[in-house]
């Protein structure tokens, strides 16, 4: 909570209105703890969206929000419907082989290649050549073009993940060493069923996609989701590296001379001699999932017509086979029990001291499946859109330590930089440098949704300079969490210090009041 230094200074800054210090809302350790504790335990089986734990998630959040005495922000509910489209792969009953070369083979489903229908069809078949097209990238901004005339209908599309590195000449190609959008594994989906391809083959690699094998099989194993209504190729999926160099090979390419010549603007698609032959066998269904969100009331008679919104997505991947120790639950204590938890411990201090603004606290759905709820949600928006003021978004909290500093990846990219900034001042922490975002974080969070539909919108992150004995220590505690990342043994440990978290959801809980309160709403200024 800001101290009264901390306030005035923001109000010298003019980025804070006149308020009494003791109006701020504190958010308390015990509740947060409670929450992710629960949130996090094995009863609610990983979240899973279409999933038992996930309706029992559902059902938790609305009745706190109740208990807390925000008001329903969908008339009478709490919850808002989102109608996905599952899509579940049978992988005793499908195949995919890849025939050229005079041979024809079939990797392991899994351990080879991962697939599915992009389509919500219980059998599709199959049967269309392969075409290298790079990064599989068409953007003019860029002047850049993978596809260079290629009619890409009725093939097979096979693409590098990530994009293009920058160059000596060319600093600032693609981002420079920050992931542009283009290099999303969603945008080359998308760009793919655009232009009515039979499907799309992903070549993975750890340093690329930024995460190992083990997260892609682990998210194509279970059912996957899409909005209702809009569908993708017929075919899509992931190779291994290993795999993808042996079918290269049978087609009678060399996929490393191809990814290097990839690097350049000249690259034209290249024909690969194989034909994907199969047939996709799926369980289909629909299945209604919900955002849930309560509202704080604004106590200015004009501001309060316009909102704040706090978001964190609900859902993980629920379960699964069991692991060797027989552990078959993804529980998603830091991703992101701990963001829902640190949401409703905001919500119970922000009901205490309302703002100007109105705030609303929004808990998504089924954002490990692509932001679907956040999607959702704007393409359906319980406020206005013109009258939404911001977003802050928590995402995977952190977990074990306060620190010096807090984070603010791209803030500048819209006023809220500036007042997240003058805020950090005031609170005594530091800016976290930025770094190199090779991932795309940016758009791999719910705030992202919120940026597409034009709301200045941002994920607030834990600092990285711990505060403690043994800040190497803390450092590499962090850092160990990489490896529990979407695996089962993301699970909440009562011996966690909650510092960390507590200061992170405190300020993000400041933020969006200093925004609820200021006289004008944040506005973009760099871009999206």
């Amino acid at each position: 909570m800001p101290s009264r230094r901390a306030l005035s200074l923001l109000l010298a800054a003019g980025l804070l209105p006149a308020q009494a210090p003791n109006t701020a809302p504190k958010v308390m350790e015990a509740p947060l703890r409670a929450h992710l504790a629960f949130l996090a335990d094995d009863l609610l089986e990983g979240r899973g969206t279409g999933q038992r734990g996930g309706d029992l998630a559902v059902r938790y959040l609305e009745t706190q929000l109740q208990a807390l005495g925000l008001q329903p922000a969908r008339g009478a509910s709490y919850r808002q419907p989102v109608a996905l489209a599952g899509i579940r792969t049978l992988p005793g009953r499908s195949i995919l082989s890849f025939a050229g070369g005079n041979t024809c083979a079939t990797p392991a489903f899994g351990s080879e290649i991962v697939y599915g229908a992009g389509q919500p069809a219980a059998n599709l078949r199959l049967d269309a050549p392969l075409v290298f097209v790079g990064y599989g990238i068409a953007d003019p901004a860029e002047h850049w073009d993978d596809y260079k005339g290629l009619d890409a209908r009725g093939k097979v599309l096979v693409m590098l993940v990530n994009e293009p590195a920058p160059t000596a000449a060319e600093p600032h190609r693609f981002g420079g060493q920050d992931l542009t959008y283009d290099g999303r594994w969603t945008y080359k989906f998308e760009e793919a069923a655009r232009r009515g391809a039979a499907g799309v083959l992903l070549i993975h690699t750890t340093a690329s996609a930024s995460y190992g094998w083990s997260v892609v099989q682990n998210g194509w194993d279970a059912e996957r989701f899409q909005l209702k209504g809009q569908g993708g190729t017929p075919l899509q999926g992931w190779l291994s590296e290993a795999t993808a160099k042996k079918l290269f090979a049978q087609g009678g390419q060399d996929l490393d001379a191809l990814r290097a010549r990839a690097q350049d603007r000249d690259f034209h698609p290249v024909p690969l001699d194989l034909r994907a032959e199969g047939t996709l066998v799926s369980e289909v269904r629909t299945v209604p999932q919900f955002n849930v969100a309560g509202v704080v009331p604004g106590t200015d008679p004009k501001l309060k017509d316009e909102v704040v919104i706090y978001s964190a997505h609900w859902d993980h991947l629920g379960t699964g086979a069991p692991d060797a120790h027989g552990d078959g639950i993804y529980n998603g204590a830091v991703d992101n029990a701990s963001g829902c938890a640190g949401l409703l411990a905001m919500a119970q201090g922000a009901i205490q001291h309302p703002a100007k603004r109105s705030q609303m606290f929004l808990f998504v759905c089924a954002e490990e499946q692509g932001l679907l709820g956040s999607k959702g949600y704007t393409a359906d928006p319980l406020w206005p859109l013109a009258k939404t003021a911001a977003d802050l978004n928590l995402d995977s909290l952190n977990f074990v330590a306060p620190t010096r500093d807090i984070g603010l990846p791209f803030a500048e990219r819209s006023t809220l930089g500036d007042l997240g900034a003058a805020l950090a001042k005031a609170e005594h922490l530091a800016v976290a440098a930025p770094r190199p975002d090779t991932g795309g974080g940016y758009f791999r969070s719910d705030h992202y949704s919120f940026v597409q539909a034009g709301v200045p919108a941002l994920s607030i992150y834990g600092g990285r300079d711990y505060v403690g004995a043994d800040p190497a220590a803390l450092k590499a505690q962090a850092q160990a969490y990489g490896a529990r990342y979407h695996q089962v043994t993301d699970e909440y440990d009562p011996a966690w210090n909650l510092g960390g978290m507590i200061q992170q959801a405190q300020f993000t809980l400041d933020l969006g009041q200093a925004v609820a309160n200021a006289p004008t709403k944040p506005t973009f200024k760099a871009a999206r």
